[in-house]
């Protein structure tokens, strides 16, 4: 998925035993809704996307919410938006924390749901209530979707991955109710890159993460696509793409040093990471559609 000069050799894996028990789960109860919505990062839509769901939801209808899109390169978002409907999907770009396109949710999730809306009239049913499943990794913004939808705090969130771990119901209008799940995540990456922009986007646990390297996969595709942003954040002049010399510039420009002048390049990381998380550098996104 990119041309980085970085050796993966970094094996990426994170499958906690409730994921398991939640993949039966999500299953089972799927029984009892009417559509998937299936929440991606904005940043990287296709590492975001579970390979399993295609097996688990079948013919189940589906609409594909964007999320995080403020903190996504909006260019690189209207790619994704054209991929997917060029494939014929429904899709949406979002933001849970901000609320934006969010109103749009029930509508998109209606058109959706033209064929089961007409089944339902067909045997004079005419309710056009809608019974959802949200669907995705790891801190992709679930629980704080259902919260924004509902306009309370229905359910508990958190900046870290692993806050839910059992599905909950909640009624978000008198035409929604949203079905809750965990994060799943799959119990392999078969490419290693998938894991290495999961941890970068904060759907990995930090504590199981080498820093400094996530940070040179990240230098290495920002000085490629970003450059001028990476520039103007560090006030730094890039004259090489080698992401170890850059990380060294940063240390030198931050005084990110230890005794004797050596870069402190494990604090540096920690900064950089933190400034991509936090949108300090600019919107980015790490993947673009094939």
């Amino acid at each position: 998925m990119s041309d980085s000069n970085i050796n993966i050799n970094s094996n990426i894996n994170w499958f906690p035993g409730h994921m398991a028990k939640a993949k039966r789960e999500i299953i089972e109860s799927l029984k009892k809704v009417d559509i998937a919505f299936l929440l991606f990062d904005s940043r990287i839509p296709y590492s975001s996307l579970n390979p399993m769901l295609d097996e688990i939801l079948g013919n189940k209808p589906r609409l594909i919410l964007l999320n995080k899109a403020n903190v996504a390169d909006k260019n690189i978002t209207k790619e994704w938006m054209e991929y997917y409907k060029n494939k014929g999907y429904i899709a949406l770009d979002i933001d849970s924390i901000s609320g934006y396109n969010v109103n749009k949710i029930t509508q998109y999730a209606s058109k959706a749901l033209t064929e089961l809306f007409k089944k339902r009239e067909a045997k004079g049913i005419k309710s056009k209530e809608i019974k959802a499943m949200i669907l995705g990794i790891p801190n992709v913004g679930k629980s704080t979707l259902i919260n924004k939808l509902a306009k309370r705090k229905a359910l508990n969130v958190g900046d870290k991955p692993g806050v839910t771990k059992a599905q909950s119901m909640v009624r978000v209008s008198d035409d929604l109710i949203l079905y809750d799940t965990p994060g799943v995540l799959w119990p392999k990456f078969e490419d290693q890159e998938v894991g290495i922009k999961l941890a970068i986007c904060s759907s990995i646990r930090d504590e199981i993460l080498d820093l400094e390297y996530l940070t040179l996969y990240a230098l290495d595709y920002l000085v490629k696509n970003y450059k001028d942003l990476l520039e103007k954040r560090y006030e730094i002049n890039i004259e090489s793409n080698d992401p170890n010399e850059i990380l060294d510039l940063i240390c030198v420009k931050k005084g990110c040093l230890l005794k004797g002048g050596l870069p402190d390049r494990l604090r540096a990381s920690k900064m950089i990471i933190n400034d991509i998380r936090n949108v300090r550098i600019g919107a980015i996104s790490f993947e673009k559609p094939e």
